[in-house]
């Protein structure tokens, strides 16, 4: 473990330096050829840095903020768009911050909740108590409890499990994250999930409600120029089509690459099957949507349960058995075992 944290803190430094470095490139460079190519080494190198980790929680961490979000972010920045790009330059402690993070920037603070009118901001206009998220962590902890009695399970019921283990920790671990941003920094951090058990629909879930870090990174980098590029073949009508299964394509790729890093086992390839098949699904469900009037659709009470089910059949078809077959769960706990002897270590000797 301590081999580990000495280069954890190997990796953040070379990632502020170079975030650094692409700040002040900015300032110099205008938006195109040349800012890429100098940008593009520093790309290069926050795909390479999480080979530098092979714990789960450090490595899965370090990979998904600098080799998913910033790489994207600052590949938005060499074209002049993006979070990253703009007038006036951010100040480099917020370029730093918004690089790496999930962060908004409040226009007026004061005025959080969006327009009425407005659906896809209003999802999740009400923020949860602490005393939710008490009652989410605890759930997470008799989740964990229960491993310990998985092997009474049907393997099934074990992967659905993780599947709401993986969403209640993600949503604790955000909540924290927000938390020191708001009061460290000052700055605000998206809401990364809106109630995804409500989702009326595969584009519900995907574009409003499920991990949404991703989908606001995706949704610049990826699916608006296919869009352009798609409309002027087969017109503004249809060019969403294949800006969505380029999207699920991409999501694929990294998360791939993300179970790569976390494994270092050469990938099946079922994690891109599974976002290939809800591209094909999210594709057909838009093309109906278009073709039937929407007093025609089915209603919430009928449509959240078939997309639940959907998402959930497909996850633990698919997607969730990369966790077992990559053992996240056994070193997971080894990792927890580990830090605690390193915590307990540090105690006595800083008491002795």
């Amino acid at each position: 473990m301590e081999a580990e944290i000495i280069n954890l803190t190997k990796v953040w430094l070379t990632v502020f330096i170079s975030l650094g470095y692409c700040h002040a490139t900015a300032k110099l460079l205008n938006p195109g050829p040349a800012r890429f190519l100098a940008i593009a080494p520093v790309v290069l190198i926050f795909f390479l840095l999480p080979l530098q980790l092979t714990s789960i929680h450090f490595g899965g961490a370090t990979c998904f903020f600098v080799t998913w979000l910033a790489t994207f972010k600052l590949l938005l920045l060499t074209a002049g768009d993006g979070p990253l790009s703009t007038t006036p330059p951010l100040p480099l402690h917020r370029f730093i911050a918004i690089s790496c993070l999930p962060i908004k920037i409040l226009e007026n603070p004061s005025e959080k909740s969006a327009p009425k009118n407005n659906r896809a901001e209003t999802l999740n206009e009400k923020p949860k108590s602490f005393l939710n998220y008490s009652i989410r962590a605890l759930i997470v902890v008799l989740m964990v409890k229960l491993y310990d009695y998985s092997h009474f399970f049907h393997p099934k019921l074990v992967l659905f499990i993780y599947s709401w283990h993986v969403y209640l920790l993600l949503e604790i671990i955000l909540a924290i994250t927000q938390f020191f941003g708001r009061n460290l920094l000052g700055i605000e951090l998206e809401p990364q999930f809106r109630d995804p058990y409500y989702s009326t629909s595969l584009q519900d879930f995907w574009g409003r409600r499920w991990n949404l870090m991703a989908t606001n990174i995706l949704q610049p980098a990826v699916y608006k120029p296919t869009v352009k590029i798609a409309a002027r073949v087969i017109g503004r009508m249809w060019a969403p089509l294949p800006g969505v299964m380029a999207t699920f394509l991409v999501s694929a790729m990294m998360h791939e690459l993300i179970f790569y890093y976390l494994g270092r086992m050469r990938p099946n390839w079922e994690i891109t099957w599974f976002f290939v098949i809800h591209g094909i699904a999210l594709t057909v469900e838009i093309m109906m949507k278009k073709m039937l009037p929407e007093k025609r659709r089915l209603p919430a009470k009928v449509s959240v349960p078939v997309t639940l089910v959907f998402i959930f059949s497909t996850a633990i078809w698919l997607f969730f058995p990369q966790f077992v077959r990559l053992r996240l769960d056994v070193r997971a706990f080894e990792e927890y075992a580990a830090l605690a002897n390193f915590v307990k270590k540090v105690a006595f000797s800083l008491v002795g």
